[in-house]
């Protein structure tokens, strides 16, 4: 099993507007496809205008498979062309969880 974190940088005063383009249908799209939403989460320290999600994996395999999947999707890129310019910095990390983790 693995974890993404992925953490998205938004340009100040972008992240009203994704959250009006993702909530209105691409976090149900990514729901169905990608399956195990861990958390989703925004900074309120640190660096600003920034919010983290997490998604379990059965394997790296199962995410770059599901990930293909999304990106099949017409309405995943028309999401995409809107919220692409709203992001200034993307970041995609794998966790693994240790043997003694409660994410299992």
């Amino acid at each position: 099993m693995i974890i993404e974190q992925r953490v998205y940088t938004f340009h100040p005063g972008k992240l009203g507007e994704f959250w009006k383009i993702y909530l209105s249908g691409p976090l149900d799209m990514q729901r169905r496809i990608l399956g195990d939403l861990v958390g989703f989460f925004t900074v309120e320290t640190g660096t600003l205008n920034r919010v983290v999600h997490l998604w379990r994996y059965a394997s790296v395999e199962d995410r770059a498979h599901r990930r293909a999947l999304l990106m099949k999707e017409p309405a995943w890129q028309e999401y995409l062309a809107k919220a692409l310019p709203l992001i200034q910095v993307q970041e995609s990390t794998f966790l693994v969880p240790t043997d003694f983790s409660p994410l299992q």
